[in-house]
């Protein structure tokens, strides 16, 4: 079952014992866990990316530059995908 409204949720878990309430609970705080794990190691990814970028010294790109590399990148994709769908 997947329910979206939190009003109908929280009728269900007025309905169930202590102890079920505390697994209920104990999976919430799991879940919870696992997003903020998720979060701080994108956030070390992105952390290290920079760093890595930052030794590159290299100048900064004009705007121009930049929607070329978009450009090219789309251009590429486009072309992956006609070529997907032969």
């Amino acid at each position: 079952m997947n329910t979206r409204d939190p009003q109908a949720l929280i009728e269900k878990l007025k309905d169930l014992s202590s102890e079920r309430m505390a697994e209920v609970e104990d999976f919430v705080d799991f879940l919870r866990t696992r997003e903020e794990e998720a979060r701080d190691a994108a956030a070390d990814r992105l952390g290290q990316a920079m760093a890595k970028l930052a030794a590159l010294d290299l100048p900064p790109m004009s705007e121009d530059e930049v929607q070329s590399e978009i450009d090219a990148a789309r251009r590429e994709r486009r072309e992956r995908l006609g070529a997907d769908r032969s």
